[in-house]
């Protein structure tokens, strides 16, 4: 969960991609999903090769959809009002899951990685695994506030970074990393959950509980590294390489060198995604709304990762159009 400064958006109209390279931002057309009916997750079968797309769901989430299969990962779609983007955060904002924002959404869903869980990342996710029964992976604190939630054990999985999971036609690596930390240097709802709580009620009933970064491989497709906040530890990236990058932007200048370690980290991705730079508790519409606050963040975060890695291309995301790296 970032601090109460917010992200910048830039775009400008293109015909199919949203992209900043050296010679400016140019931003593409949304393509809704494909619809299909709910699917419980399916064990790994031989290995194939299909379309992959990408689409963003603003803060850190994305689905993924893998020829007949979709990853889900931090779908946070109920951008619940807390007051963190008008000076009035309140912790005790009640969890409120949309349903008729996630189900026209998720049609359908056979994997859910989880970065932390923070309520901005976590708190649609008990919500999904029973709408389509797809399994969960996180942490210890994911598992064991799934359980709170009525989700059966059958479907969470806790990981703690260095797993590699095999689902066929494409592979999930596990990486540890760390939460961002405020100007205060404190990390939000700290903690972590060593058993099953009760059914959280608030959104600071949802600690950070540890978080994870996740290396997706598709075959005969792009290998792909997600982030869910804006910190990094840089020698658990040896040798993952991805290609693509999404990387959530700073909100607070306490992590030292962050950009420099995570791009050098990941051996200068071909393609850099920023992340987590919208306002989150706004209706999940193009253009997306940026507080005036983190306009200058965005521009820093391009202007640095043009300096530090001059080779790579930057995409700076619309909500829920399908971008194919």
């Amino acid at each position: 969960m970032p601090n109460l400064d917010r992200r910048r958006f830039l775009r400008d109209a293109a015909a199919t991609t949203a992209l900043v390279s050296a010679g400016g931002l140019v931003a593409g057309t949304a393509t809704p999903a494909q619809a299909a009916p709910p699917a419980a997750a399916p064990t790994p079968t031989a290995r194939r090769k299909g379309a992959v797309s990408f689409r963003w769901w603003g803060t850190a989430g994305w689905r993924v959809d893998i020829g007949e299969r979709t990853v889900l990962v931090d779908p946070y779609l109920s951008r619940i009002d807390t007051g963190l983007f008008t000076g009035a955060f309140n912790t005790a904002t009640p969890l409120t899951v949309r349903t008729d924002v996630i189900d026209p959404r998720v049609d359908r869903a056979t994997t859910v990685l989880v970065t932390h869980t923070h309520w901005d990342h976590f708190m649609d996710v008990p919500y999904i695994a029973g709408r389509t029964g797809a399994r969960v992976f996180g942490t210890l604190t994911a598992y064991h506030l799934g359980l709170a939630y009525g989700v059966p054990s059958t479907q969470l999985s806790a990981v703690k970074g260095g797993e590699v999971l095999d689902f066929g036609d494409h592979t999930v690596e596990v990486v540890g990393s760390l939460h961002s930390r405020n100007a205060a240097y404190a990390v939000a709802f700290p903690g972590v959950r060593v058993s099953q709580p009760p059914q959280p009620a608030t959104i600071g009933d949802l600690p950070e509980g540890d978080t994870l970064g996740y290396l997706l491989r598709v075959d005969g497709g792009p290998s792909v590294y997600f982030t869910g906040a804006s910190d990094v530890a840089e020698r658990n990236l040896t040798g993952l390489a991805p290609d693509v990058a999404m990387v959530a932007m700073q909100s607070a200048t306490t992590t030292s060198d962050y950009l420099p370690r995570l791009l050098a980290g990941l051996d200068y991705p071909k393609v850099v995604v920023p992340v987590h730079y919208d306002n989150f508790e706004t209706r999940l519409q193009n253009p997306p709304v940026v507080a005036p606050t983190d306009r200058p963040r965005l521009d820093d975060m391009i202007a640095a990762v043009r300096r530090i890695s001059p080779r790579s291309r930057i995409v700076v995301p619309e909500y829920e159009t399908a971008y194919h790296f």
